[in-house]
């Protein structure tokens, strides 16, 4: 069961449209009611997250203005942004991005499934995490869900 009760606010940030609704459907799928904030590039992003952190991250690495690799890094040099979960959410395959990612400081890595219902499971184990007692960084070789 998600440990949704901690679990308020979310921002996806990704410029394809299409893919957040598909990530709008699996939280539905999983029964995840949380407000979903959606950025389309890093500029909007960085205009989000001065307003209120959320709780949870998405980040596609693939984005126009600013792109994920730049966000992560500019978001980990930022202590306001110290208790963030970001989580990567990307079809990009590259193991370079996944090195990458990891030792700039994110928390997992999702590669954008075939299924929603793949997808759904992916979001659930996000979930499952209680974030707001411990940060997790998990080893190079459990942080691809």
């Amino acid at each position: 069961m998600a440990n949704t009760s901690m679990i308020e606010d979310i921002i996806i940030a990704d410029d394809d449209k299409e893919e957040v609704f598909i990530f709008t459907l699996a939280l539905n799928d999983i029964s995840i009611k949380v407000k979903i904030r959606h950025a389309q590039d890093g500029k909007t992003l960085f205009d989000m997250l001065r307003q209120q952190i959320p709780d949870i991250l998405f980040l596609d690495i693939m984005m126009p203005c600013t792109d994920g690799i730049s966000c992560i890094r500019e978001i980990r040099q930022d202590s306001r942004y110290d208790e963030m979960p970001v989580i990567m959410l990307t079809a990009a395959r590259q193991g370079s991005y996944i090195e990458t990612t990891y030792r700039l400081g994110a928390n997992l890595f999702i590669r954008k499934a075939d299924s929603i219902a793949d997808l759904a499971e992916k979001i659930k184990k996000v979930f499952s995490i209680d974030w707001k007692s411990q940060m997790v960084y998990p080893p190079l070789a459990n942080f691809v869900l």
